[in-house]
């Protein structure tokens, strides 16, 4: 099971009693996941997207941990102190899936309510969706459920983007945004990370159209001084984490959305029934991405629609007290 090692976090301002959160590596389908985890009681997995890490659900920990649940992030396939498969078809939502249910038995678990921000909802929603009898509640932030349809997810973006840049695109060649992403790590991170949030005036387009030729990083805007929900030492983690692992693990996800549609035929159209939250920052540049009539059509047990004012893509880093508040109250509700 690896080796407990401990952090000490506190939520808010500093006190005597501060919250623990202890890291271990557990073994779960086939690959070896590193997770840190708070609290006990009743289990809720936060799984974050790209790219980032478990840290980014550090102000999760902390809180769910001090109400009473036992909050677990781990760093997803591909990232962090977590395997990293060479072979790139081992990064499919079906994989993804299956490592938080093997995260489940491991913890000796049978259920939990799951959570997701970014590429992390897609798993999360899909959880839900595949395995309703583990997962009976589910939370996406960020990246709404779509269901699987009748397209070939990169054949629908040529068709909308024809010969415009479209950074799904741009990521499906190996080692083509791995060079640029990785040729300065900590201004790759600190230019998204400020690029993508609420703090960002106007917010960021993400379907403007630019030349085919264009790089990932061409209208990422370099801060002058950092936001206020990303201190030095939170940028430091970040940029640490990549540096030793480089972007390649994460990248891999979105070299597989063909995949996972070709293996998710028989969910065609498939629905999420179980009981549901969706969490989305007021100015996130995903937000186009599904209305909200779609996102209540294929979800129809949503409990809630939370719109965070003035928060951009990294809802839960930028706004953890309004996102904490409507986690729990979500949670108080099952």
């Amino acid at each position: 099971m690896g080796v407990h090692t401990r952090v000490l976090i506190s939520h808010g301002v500093p006190t005597a009693n501060m919250t623990e959160i202890t890291h271990r590596t557990i073994q779960t389908n086939g690959i070896s996941m590193h997770i840190a985890e708070a609290g006990s009681g009743p289990l809720v997995v936060f799984c974050h997207g790209w790219p980032e890490s478990w840290y980014s659900w550090r102000h999760q920990l902390v809180a769910l941990a001090e109400a009473g649940y036992h909050a677990v992030a781990p760093d997803q396939r591909g990232y962090g102190q977590t395997d990293k498969p060479e072979a790139i078809d081992q990064y499919t939502q079906l994989h993804m899936v299956g490592d938080v249910v093997g995260l489940l038995d491991a913890l000796g678990e049978e259920t939990a309510v799951i959570v997701g921000h970014d590429w992390g909802a897609p798993v999360a929603w899909n959880s839900a969706l595949l395995r309703p009898d583990r997962f009976p509640a589910v939370v996406g932030m960020s990246v709404p459920y779509s269901p699987r349809g009748d397209i070939r997810p990169t054949t629908g973006l040529k068709m909308a983007f024809g010969d415009n840049f479209f950074y799904i695109l741009y990521f499906q060649e190996p080692g083509v945004a791995e060079a640029e992403l990785e040729a300065d790590v900590n201004t790759t991170i600190r230019k998204l990370y400020f690029s993508a949030s609420g703090d960002l005036v106007p917010t960021a387009d993400m379907a403007a159209p630019r030349p085919k030729t264009g790089k990932f990083m061409d209208t990422m805007v370099d801060p002058a001084t950092l936001p206020g929900w990303l201190s030095q030492a939170d940028l430091d983690f970040f940029v640490g984490e990549f540096t030793r692992t480089g972007f390649r693990g994460g990248l891999n996800w979105y070299r597989n959305m063909d995949r996972t549609w070709e293996l998710t035929g028989p969910w065609r159209h498939a629905k999420v029934t179980v009981p549901a939250l969706f969490i989305t920052g007021e100015k996130d540049p995903v937000r186009g991405f599904a209305s909200e009539a779609n996102i209540r059509s294929a979800v129809p047990n949503l409990k809630d629609l939370v719109l965070v004012p003035g928060a951009g893509h990294w809802v839960q880093q930028e706004r953890p007290a309004e996102v904490n508040a409507a986690l729990l109250k979500f949670l108080r509700s099952m």
